[in-house]
């Protein structure tokens, strides 16, 4: 297939005094082929024309209104369970060969009609700027000391860039716990990070409040530190993903 570049360069040696022939080879085209682009002055994607119309009949023209109806009933519902189905009502019809066509469709339907989908922005991140955290009640693991129940619970802090983590022991999420996360997490990282970010927790926010803003203690702790605190939305556990 002859390119954009092949042409202009095939123009630019023909402009130079060159022949036909010698810019063809030089071109990297067929003579024949240079001639034609000679003549006109379109380029090969100018002369691409959009195709509106099927080169085939549709397989699925007669069921498809049925199969609409029932993803309208079950969005959920696999393409290839859908086919299958066809295929067992209809024996014979709809051959093997046809089912990515089917499934194409399907997906075609979903993205125009179906559900709507939470919308999700790539995060974009920057060595030694952003650390993130989130406490994890352990107690579901049935650690036992002696005999005993271990009830203990987890701060977990990462550098988002690197995933360097830090880990500390505690048995709450109170203001303490997160306090000394905090600050155990930044003298093994070996510095601090421009931005931090926590859930809702009430030990750093205040959620009963309308703005929902941070707790004294808290945003003295950061600005302490000379580090911009942030909190994720709530029910938004994808604004900490790499932590949680």
């Amino acid at each position: 297939m002859v390119t954009d570049g092949q042409v202009s360069e095939l123009r630019r040696w023909l402009a130079a005094g060159k022949s036909l022939a010698a810019s063809a080879r030089m071109a990297s085209m067929d003579k024949k082929t240079a001639r034609s682009y000679r003549d006109d002055g379109r380029l090969p994607s100018q002369r691409k024309t959009t195709r509106n119309y099927r080169t085939r009949t549709d397989p699925f023209a007669d069921v498809w209104a049925d199969v609409e109806q029932q993803l309208r009933g079950e969005p959920r519902l696999k393409a290839k369970t859908l086919f299958d189905d066809l295929q067992r009502q209809r024996p014979g019809e709809f051959d093997d060969s046809t089912r990515r066509t089917f499934e194409r469709r399907v997906a075609n339907w979903r993205a125009i009609h179906g559900p709507e989908k939470t919308v999700f922005f790539p995060q974009d991140h920057h060595p030694g700027r952003f650390a993130a955290s989130d406490f994890t009640v352990c107690n579901s693991l049935g650690v036992k000391i002696a005999g005993a129940v271990f009830k203990h619970t987890l701060f977990h802090c990462v550098l988002t860039y690197s995933n360097v983590e830090s880990v500390s022991l505690c048995f709450s999420e109170s203001f303490e716990a997160l306090s000394e996360g905090i600050q155990n997490a930044f003298w093994q990282f070996g510095g601090v990070p421009i931005q931090h970010r926590t859930d809702s927790l009430s030990a750093a926010v205040r959620n009963h409040s309308d703005g929902k803003s941070l707790t004294k203690r808290y945003s003295a702790l950061m600005q302490h530190y000379g580090c911009a605190a942030q909190k994720t939305n709530a029910r938004c556990a994808n604004e900490n993903g790499d932590v949680e």
